[in-house]
């Protein structure tokens, strides 16, 4: 059952909006050529690629931007880094969930290393495109992308060692089904590693049913508390939401990090 009517429209205006920032690095991408010794307005100057540059530069080092190419890091729109709390060890089967443009993924794939896999899924086919073109660019042989979405996520049971996410399970209109989902695909003693968006108070009531507001990863967030307990129900364990960013001082929406466990040997609270 959807969280909110119209659902469907929502859905559609999500994978519209992703799917055309995902398009607008494509084009530009391909039109590098114009930036050359005669400056076009297509792609020169301040442009959508410098800023996310600019604001991603927040979230990863300096070390872990280097040497991504453009394509990558403008199609970055996460709200955290779940990479560095994952604590990823080499030989490991990594899924991202709603990997975009491929930024997550190829960090992960660097700490899983030749023996280990990463595996992103994605809703929209343009960054699936993205993505795989990316994935060449930076030679990350170690990873794949699937079409699918996190509500059925389309993997065997108990497959993944580790599961990620930026900022994207709030916009899922069933977030009950993406954590039973997320239980199902990890082998016991697997853990989750999430940034998103959560709310520490309440939105009025119009935002909620906006498509574009829940595009922009606002009207689909839940209380904290709620988002726990939507974890909890689906079996994880061991949940801590270990830091929470406000987006301004007196503001009801944060980022936070959160991380929990599936049982399993040697990790059961039990």
């Amino acid at each position: 059952m959807s969280d909110i009517a119209g659902g469907d429209k929502i859905k559609k205006v999500v994978r519209q909006t992703y799917g055309g920032i995902a398009g607008r690095v494509l084009r530009r991408t391909a039109e590098a050529s114009c930036c050359g010794p005669a400056p076009s307005p297509c792609c020169c100057g301040p442009s959508e690629a410098t800023a996310a540059l600019a604001d991603i530069a927040r979230i990863y080092t300096t070390d872990e931007l280097a040497g991504l190419p453009e394509s990558v890091t403008s199609a970055a729109l996460g709200c955290g880094n779940p990479v560095a709390l994952a604590e990823l060890k080499p030989g490991e089967v990594v899924l991202d969930l709603g990997s975009g443009g491929g930024i997550d993924c190829f960090l992960a794939a660097q700490k899983v290393g030749p023996q280990g896999r990463v595996i992103g899924v994605d809703m929209t086919p343009e960054m699936i495109l993205l993505a795989q073109r990316n994935a060449k660019k930076v030679g990350a042989t170690n990873v794949e992308f699937r079409y699918g979405e996190m509500e059925n996520i389309p993997l065997p049971d108990e497959s993944v060692d580790v599961i990620i996410s930026n900022c994207v399970i709030n916009l899922s209109l069933d977030k009950d089904a993406v954590f039973r989902e997320a239980y199902r695909v990890l082998r016991p003693g697997g853990r989750m590693s999430i940034s998103d968006i959560v709310l520490y108070g309440e939105l009025p009531p119009a935002i909620r049913e906006r498509p574009d507001a829940w595009a922009a990863c606002v009207a689909g967030a839940l209380q904290e508390s709620e988002y726990v307990d939507k974890m909890r129900a689906a079996g994880f364990e061991r949940i801590e939401v270990l830091s929470r960013d406000f987006v301004e001082p007196d503001s009801v929406i944060a980022s936070v990090r959160i991380k929990a466990y599936k049982p399993g040997p040697g990790n059961s609270c039990t």
